[in-house]
């Protein structure tokens, strides 16, 4: 949700009863998280903030900036994130990371997180591919102790209901939340996302590669498909200083038949543009569903 959900986004899902974090890029700087992490602190209730932990050696002013503004809780994945657990924890912040197989999770409760989100390759953004969320979950349900939420393709009360019923203590939801109107969504960008469906998503580095990201190669990224992908996917080796470029201008100029827009296999569910309220709201008949199977 880097780029889309910054602290006015947060603070909508928080008021609504759920807890809005804020995702922050690689390239962000720490002053950018000190001004999101204001915003969402403004609702006076609890909120979190998401790091990708192979960027922080290259910008360690993200995670001190982390660290002053003190959220509820910290989201610190993909890549070697454990050395950040004490120093949060210390600090009275909870701390979760997100998992793609079950010896993930394993390791995360020995590196003495406070929670795994179980992140099937259903999701949106980056993650491993090679579990489905459910089989996933339960391997993860088995393995470890700690309160286990569940991730990927998860965008309706049904879907919490689903999770809830076997065993994870919540949901982690993203591209639910990404045509809210409190998202940083461009008209073009919302567009798409209201047009696709289920089908509408591809996996793979092309994106990364062609941006020279240094995300680890374990983690690709899930997205709308478009002509970009489908022309690279199986030939990220080859993409050039030119190719590079058209991305690039292609992110400046907002056309989405090349650039990329992150999305879950749930994106199909995210039909309007309407407020976090409402989604926040629709996670919560899970309960109505979870009553109607006793």
């Amino acid at each position: 949700m880097a780029g889309v959900s910054g602290g006015r986004l947060a603070a909508a899902i928080s008021r609504a009863g759920a807890l809005g974090m804020i995702g922050v890029a690689a390239s962000a700087p720490g002053q950018w998280i000190t001004e999101q992490a204001a915003v969402a602190a403004g609702s006076g209730l609890p909120y979190g903030i998401g790091l990708m932990a192979w960027a922080l050696p290259g910008n360690p002013e993200q995670f001190d900036a982390v660290l002053a503004a003190r959220p509820a809780l910290v989201s610190v994945s993909f890549g070697p994130y454990d050395r950040y657990v004490g120093p949060l924890r210390e600090a009275g912040i909870t701390v979760v990371t997100q998992a793609g197989t079950t010896d993930e999770a394993r390791a995360a409760e020995q590196a003495g997180v406070d929670a795994v989100v179980a992140r099937g390759g259903e999701g949106g953004g980056h993650g491993r591919n090679d579990v489905a969320t459910l089989p996933l979950l339960e391997g993860v349900l088995d393995a470890v102790r700690i309160p286990v939420l569940a991730a990927g393709g998860l965008a309706t009360g049904r879907g919490l209901a689903a999770v809830l019923a076997a065993g994870a203590e919540g949901a982690w939801a993203g591209t639910a939340f990404m045509a809210c109107q409190e998202a940083t969504v461009s008209a073009a960008a919302l567009e798409r996302i209201l047009a696709a469906d289920e089908t509408s998503t591809a996996y793979g580095r092309v994106f990364d590669v062609a941006q020279r990201l240094g995300w680890p190669p374990e983690y690709g990224g899930r997205a709308l498909r478009n002509a970009f992908f489908d022309q690279w996917e199986g030939r990220e080796e080859e993409l050039d200083d030119e190719a590079v470029a058209v991305l690039a201008q292609a992110r400046a100029d907002e056309d989405f038949d090349l650039a990329y827009i992150y999305a879950s296999q749930a994106v199909g569910m995210v039909r309007e543009r309407r407020p976090a309220a409402d989604v926040v709201a629709g996670f919560a008949t899970a309960e109505a569903f979870l009553r109607r199977r006793l």
